[in-house]
């Protein structure tokens, strides 16, 4: 049976409530059957100081997610062997061809997607949604990424059927952002 899957990837270091204002958006928003969060491994671009284990994250992402039906909290990642997004993207696509998956960013990280690895790719690969972060909004959308791809940005008003468009296809969701952020909860978990 085929499912819209919104997917969300991300050291979860730690998984927080902002994670789950963006998928529970996303679902609504986006028409979604599930939002599966992808909890990395490793972060190619992050550093492995302050870095909690894997294990450790995993279990805690499933926490916060715990009494939310249709997110699920996936090391596939890990299982696939994947470090890249665009490889864990593809593996995905060839895992489960039934499936219509969106990619979930947020603004802070659209405006650093060009330096990811095949980043034009991964726009080419899966549709992709935009969620606005405290201050990187602006910047996201005069950003590289949205320039190279301005063509393909998809009305927020059609948002609701971005999983049944064909890659490159981009939206920016007009939502309130949520300002929580795993930084500082680790800032304030050392500070105590």
């Amino acid at each position: 049976m085929s499912k819209r899957v919104g997917l969300l990837g991300g050291s979860f270091n730690p998984a927080h409530k902002g994670h789950l204002h963006l998928s529970r958006t996303a679902l609504d928003r986006l028409g979604l059957d599930e939002v599966w969060w992808l909890v990395s491994p490793q972060n190619p671009l992050k550093s492995v100081d302050g870095m909690g284990p894997f294990a450790e994250r995993l279990a805690q992402a499933r926490i916060v997610a715990e009494d939310e039906d249709r997110i699920v909290v996936s090391e596939i990642e890990r299982d696939m062997g994947t470090r890249y997004t665009i490889d864990t993207l593809r593996q995905l696509r060839v895992r489960f061809p039934q499936n219509r998956f969106v990619f979930l960013l947020g603004a802070d990280n659209f405006i650093q997607l060009p330096q990811w690895r095949n980043w034009s790719a991964i726009m080419r690969t899966v549709p992709i949604a935009i969620f606005p972060r405290p201050s990187y909004s602006y910047r996201a959308l005069t950003g590289r990424a949205a320039k190279r791809f301005a063509r393909f940005r998809v009305p927020d008003v059609r948002a609701y059927r971005l999983a049944e468009r064909r890659a490159p296809a981009w939206v920016f969701v007009g939502m309130a952002p949520d300002a929580t952020s795993a930084t500082r909860i680790r800032q304030r978990r050392a500070s105590l």
